[in-house]
């Protein structure tokens, strides 16, 4: 089905890519690629659906076969007839501004009738519970949400292959389930599955065969008894998150001990015709690291909009320190990385990002400095930040929250395509920015994140 030999790929002006690739995936497989953020499962997947060298330029060697064909001899339109990919920001793949037309875009754009258009899209709606987003516009929904019309609008067109990055980035524990069943009927009506992930609790009845791959290479390829024979200490050592499900530790509720500095009060949002969030109150104090979970939809992301300054809410109040804060005064006194890490960056390095809305300083040089060695980012601190992998685009909006001189800083699913090495150093940081007086609002499905770092919570329900 695909066949890669001594595969070897350096991005454009880079020295990033992959390294004498041979791997072998043969029809009906599940083959799970992972390793730590910026190792090159990403890369790999581009490579099987095309992307790289036609969209993502570079240097290219070796053979790549898809089906028994040529890599070279598929034209780019024709290879996404029987190859779906779903990639790990799903909104970078929208064409379309609401549900139907977008799971329809790809069905129209090969042709196929009106009538097989409209049986594929409603079959695809049914199929991952879309009915109730039908009338909803894309951008106003929930990343995950968003995940889940991504991979509905793949299947809506039958492809042989599924390429799929980090596709449970941003799902909760019940949506990932789903997913999983999904993938699993997939598998068994014959279809092949390629999937770079980190979260691997939900692979475990699907998958046949793990790739770690570090600095380009592959460095074993493991079956699932194999995989599950690795101790915890080795794991560890791979970057690997937990194989089993990992339960939340029972947190206190958000509630500021003494003086709150931050306190929101019966916040309200409707966006007609829908209610997203209802009377919702809590507080933190400094030193709190507070994560605000709860289902796709529930208006998680809504809330911290609201909290940053993006947003108005319909109704309600927002306290800091103790004084009644306008949307204004919020942006200026809340820090707030978006999950979309695409969206955020506006400078030619990672170093400048750093600085955009700060004042340069010999002082302020040795604190970046610090913080990129801490998130693993220094070596990169000249490179584009459009160049870096989804978990280090990830690592430096954090690391953007964490040199900001505002107490208050809001992470929206910030482990999100990170793997288990470096959602500890994450931990770490949140950590100390929290012994230093800020209060931390973590947005996440990630129960290894919680155990890890969180003192409180607070719960949103749909």
């Amino acid at each position: 089905m695909i066949k890669m030999e001594k595969v070897s790929f350096r991005y454009e002006n880079g020295e990033r890519g992959v390294f004498d690739i041979d791997l072998t995936i043969n029809q009906g497989e599940c083959v799970v690629l992972t390793g730590i953020s910026g190792s090159g499962k990403t890369t790999v997947l581009r490579l099987i659906n095309g992307l790289t060298p036609q969209y993502y330029a570079g240097a290219l060697s070796g053979e790549i076969k898809i089906e028994g064909k040529d890599s070279k001899e598929i034209p780019f339109w024709e290879r996404g007839k029987y190859i779906g990919s779903i990639f790990q920001e799903p909104q970078s793949q929208f064409f379309s501004s609401e549900l139907a037309g977008e799971i329809a875009f790809g069905c129209e754009n090969y042709g196929f009738s009106r009538k097989e258009i409209i049986f594929r899209t409603e079959k695809a709606i049914r199929h991952f519970g879309l009915g109730a987003l039908r009338e909803s516009s894309l951008d106003v929904l929930s990343g995950g949400e968003k995940q889940r019309i991504a991979i509905a609008s793949v299947y809506a067109m039958t492809p042989k292959i599924y390429v799929c990055d980090e596709p449970t980035a941003n799902l909760d524990e019940e949506s990932a389930k789903k997913l999983s069943l999904t993938f699993k009927k997939l598998k068994e009506a014959g279809h092949t599955l390629v999937i770079a992930e980190h979260r691997l609790s939900w692979l475990q009845d699907i998958a046949d065969r793990y790739i770690y791959i570090k600095d380009g290479k592959i460095e074993w390829d493991y079956n699932q008894n194999q995989l599950k024979a690795l101790k915890a200490e080795e794991l560890v050592s791979y970057g690997l998150k937990s194989f089993c499900c990992v339960e939340a530790n029972k947190l206190p509720m958000a509630q500021a001990q003494g003086s709150p500095l931050l306190e929101a009060r019966n916040i309200s949002f409707q966006k007609k015709p829908k209610s997203i969030l209802k009377g919702i109150s809590f507080s933190a104090s400094g030193g709190q690291v507070v994560a605000i979970t709860g289902n796709n939809g529930a208006g998680k992301t809504t809330l911290a909009t609201i909290l940053s300054g993006l947003r108005k809410e319909t109704s309600g109040e927002l306290y800091i320190g103790g004084k009644k804060c306008s949307i204004k005064e919020r942006r200026k006194k809340i820090w707030y990385s978006a999950n979309d890490t695409g969206t955020q960056f506006f400078t030619e390095n990672v170093y400048e990002e750093l600085f955009l809305h700060r004042k340069d300083s010999v002082h302020q040089r040795e604190v970046a400095q610090e913080i990129l060695k801490k998130l693993r980012l220094y070596e990169l601190k000249d490179a584009h930040p459009f160049t870096l992998s989804g978990g280090e685009k990830q690592r430096l909006s954090i690391a953007c929250g964490l040199i900001s001189d505002r107490e208050i800083l809001i992470f929206d699913e910030p482990t999100s395509g990170l793997d288990g090495y470096n959602e500890k150093i994450i931990s770490e940081a949140f950590r100390m920015a929290a012994r230093k007086g800020k209060v931390i609002l973590i947005i996440t499905h990630d129960n290894e994140l919680i155990r890890g770092c969180c003192s409180h919570s607070f719960q949103l329900s749909s």
